[in-house]
This record gives structure tokens, sequence and C-alpha cells, in this order.
């Protein structure tokens, strides 16, 4: 087992002070890098091979057992910093009010326009100002488990790399690339490539149930909680679709609309790899 770092016990570290400015998203921003809190992300993080530069831990907690076998994984110079700390500096660093006995400082990644652009008959899911945190880290859940090729967010949506966000996503951030974008540059520049953009809409004469999501690439495009998608998304829109609703209620929360299109295409996109003559996905 590889040498572990000094112990830290105070908040008054520098190094300390540069990982509780990370709870703000201008510090995020400037420095390229995001807080991941407790066991299940720290571990998600690392089997993805996300860049991870330095992971901290409360030494009196017992929670290094459950990372042996990570402590001498990763190339040489890439592996990340373990680093025993005071229960006080785990509280510092944490949104919650109960935190876990680790966490981790993440590098972010660079945006990947290629796989956004280039990736035949891809499924993007597009977020317009969706501004709840948790929506937006159950998009991202809901986009990595269908197997969507990208979640792009437009501007006025809540920040990826916010706590809450992080924690909603369940460590789907690690399995979908996620991006922010102007839509406004976005949207057209998909169409341009053959996408269709496809929104939603309770006035829309037409069945989600009763479009071929599964014909080339499909970009779904969701909007603000209260206010739907803004004007200058709208106009980029090809068609919208009706999520059918035989019960009563009003409408359906965004992340729910969004996972219903999103299995409703891979559903699709299934079945016709399934059918003869017909290329899979």
């Amino acid at each position: 087992m590889r040498n572990l770092e000094p112990y830290l016990s105070s908040v008054a570290n520098p190094r300390v002070k540069e990982w509780a400015r990370l709870s703000e998203r201008k510090y995020r921003e400037r420095e390229g890098k995001f807080l991941l809190e407790g066991i299940h992300l720290v571990q998600e993080a690392l089997e993805a091979g996300w860049p991870v530069e330095a992971i901290a831990f409360d030494e009196g907690s017992g929670v290094l057992e459950q990372f042996r076998d990570d402590l001498d994984d990763g190339v040489e110079g890439k592996r990340p910093d373990w680093i025993p700390v005071s229960p006080e500096i785990i509280a510092k660093c944490s949104a919650t009010g109960t935190p876990q006995p680790i966490f981790a400082v993440a590098r972010k990644r660079p945006p990947d326009d290629e796989r956004l652009y280039g990736t035949e008959r891809a499924l993007v899911a597009v977020l317009d100002g969706v501004q709840d945190p948790g929506n937006v880290g159950t998009i991202v859940r809901s986009a990595a488990a269908s197997g969507a090729t990208a979640v792009v967010l437009g501007k006025g949506t809540a920040d990826l790399y916010n706590p809450k966000t992080i924690r909603a996503t369940m460590g789907a951030l690690f399995h979908v690339p996620v991006l922010e974008a102007d839509l406004a540059e976005a949207l057209p520049k998909a169409a341009e490539r053959g996408a269709a953009i496809i929104g939603t809409s309770l006035q829309a004469a037409s069945s989600c149930y009763e479009h071929d999501f599964a014909d080339g690439s499909v970009w779904l495009v969701f909007g603000n909680e209260g206010a739907g998608l803004s004007a200058s998304v709208r106009q980029f829109v090809h068609k919208n679709v009706l999520i059918p609703m035989t019960g009563r209620a009003e409408s359906l929360n965004v992340a729910m609309a969004a996972t219903v299109l999103l299995f409703e295409a891979q559903r699709q996109r299934m079945n016709r790899s399934r059918m003869p003559g017909i290329p899979g996905t």
C-alpha cells in the first residue's frame, strides 16, 4: 500500500481553505474543480477513471477500508493524493448537515464537441433554464441510464457541479458527457447536421409514442419548471410532442417528462435494432 499524505487537522490550512472555497460556483469555475462527497460518489469517480486530484478522509472513521484496492490504482503521477484529515475539516468542506467521512477534489473535463455533434444517431437531452438542482441531477441520471449520447445545459440551468446536483446524479455524471452551451448556437448546429429538435407541450397534437425517435439523431429539449421553453429556444424546435396522461394530473415534473421521453427513445431504438434488415444502434 502506498504511503498516505501527512495528517491535516486545522481548518486554517491553506489547502483546506482552497477546498472549502469550491462550495461556491465562481471558485469552481475559476479553478476547474469541484467536490464529491461520500463513499458512493468517490467510488463511482474512481471506477470511471475520472480525474481526481485528492481524496480527504476522516482517519478515525474506518472508511479507508472500503478503498484499499484503490490506493495503488492509476498511473504514477496521475493518482490522487489520499489525505487523512480531522472531522472538523470534513465538516468545513461538506454541504450537508451530516457529513460523510470522505470527500474528493475532482477536476472538470473539457467539453467534447465531437461526441456531441459527430455521433451517428445521437440522443441528446437539452435543458433550457431547468433551475432545480434535483431535476437537473435526475435528468442526467436518466440520460446515463437510457444510453443517451450527452446532456447539454443551456443558460439559466442549475450548475452541474452544485453539491445538490451532484448528489442527485448519484454518480451518473461520470457516465454521460454533460456540457454547458449557448443553445442559440448549439441547436442550429445540431440541426445543420441532421438532428431533429423535439420539445414537449401539453398543446401538441402528436403523442410521443407515435413519434419516431429511432431514425437519426434526436435532441430532446426540456424547459424551465414553471415557464417551459424560452421563446429564444422555442424557435429552434422542429416539433413538439405530448406525453399522454389517462389519469388525473395537470402535468408532469420536468425530470419525469425527460425520463419518459428518454426511455421511450431507448425502447424504440432497441426494438429497431432487433428488426431484420434495419441497422442497429
